[in-house]
């Protein structure tokens, strides 16, 4: 046990130094699915936490084409320009066959990849629903330990399923290319409705217009979107990331969006529902590992068998094996 603790100790004192060979290890660790890793993923995520510095935690979702990737790449190095180190987590689709991640690597973003200032590590989803994988929030909080100051969670990429991106960043930009006022209408109460910064992205070329014309929509829409009365208005930008341009305009969205965050005390409020959601569903995971492990399978075959002959209702088994437990 002392050993792990030492081994545990000197990853984080790695990650510290700014080493990022140790950050990579670090993140396999905590995303690993073996029960032998996962005491040691506690410990090492504990430690970490105390040694977090102050940072952003950005997320870029939208749906597949819109650019986020590009956006990223232009966005992260104009975050470094001005002074900040830039780790981005991004989510990929699982492999079928061996569960890892299907785009990992960093040729979408090989400019940002260059920058000595940068870290990029593609996760896989393996299933995980809302667009992120299941331990994207301690991956977060590894790259703050190694002091990263902007943190980028790129989604999945799947639509207006992607809320859970929402809980774990301080602010979620949503890309969306021209024509985007038909697929707000679609979205409805989704992503749209928890995204703080838009952006209309490609707004190059003959698409320019078009890209205008739907920011304008937008911004009409997102009346229709106020998630409290006295929200101030989300700005909706459009921009060009091919091109490289109107990036500086989304940062000082983006930074402007932070202080108000701060001056209000609705950061510190958000980070805190966040840990609140992520300790709920910690519980919920760690109920359903202990149901369907092997010391209830006997008990529960029994009750469905229950079930299936109309002697108990689903309810009352339920009850029954949930009492199991205790």
């Amino acid at each position: 046990m002392a050993e792990r603790e030492d081994d545990a100790e000197s990853l984080v004192l790695a990650l510290e130094r700014g080493d990022r060979r140790a950050l990579g290890r670090a993140i396999t660790l905590v995303e690993s699915e073996r029960p032998e890793d996962a005491e040691r993923a506690e410990r090492l995520v504990a430690r970490a936490r105390t040694r977090s510095s102050a940072s952003v935690r950005l997320g870029v979702s939208g749906p597949p084409g819109a650019g986020k990737s590009t956006l990223i790449d232009v966005l992260g190095r104009h975050a470094i320009a001005a002074g900040e180190r830039v780790a981005v987590l991004a989510i990929d689709p699982s492999s079928p066959v061996g569960g890892g991640s299907l785009l990992g690597d960093k040729t979408r973003m090989a400019r940002l990849a260059g920058e000595a200032a940068s870290f990029i590590r593609p996760s896989p989803s393996r299933g995980t629903p809302g667009g992120i994988a299941r331990r994207t929030r301690e991956a977060v909080e590894l790259c703050e330990a190694a002091g990263y100051s902007l943190v980028i969670v790129e989604t999945l990429g799947t639509g207006q399923g992607e809320h859970a991106v929402a809980g774990v960043v301080d602010v979620v930009v949503l890309v969306v290319i021209p024509g985007a006022g038909d697929e707000l209408q679609g979205m409805k109460r989704g992503l749209v409705e928890l995204s703080d910064v838009i952006v209309v992205n490609k707004s190059d070329g003959a698409q320019r217009a078009a890209a205008e014309r739907a920011a304008s929509e937008l911004t009409t829409a997102l009346g229709f979107f106020a998630r409290t009365a006295h929200e101030t208005s989300r700005p909706v930008l459009t921009l060009s990331a091919q091109e490289e341009r109107g990036i500086p305009e989304l940062w000082a969205a983006i930074t402007a969006r932070v202080a108000q965050a701060r001056a209000s005390g609705a950061f510190v409020a958000r980070r805190a529902a966040g840990e609140r959601r992520s300790f709920e569903e910690e519980v919920e995971q760690a109920l359903r590992a202990r149901l369907a492990g092997p010391e209830l399978a006997a008990e529960r075959a029994r009750l469905e068998g229950e079930v299936l002959a109309q002697r108990l209702t689903p309810r009352e088994a339920a009850r029954r094996l949930v009492a199991k437990l205790a």
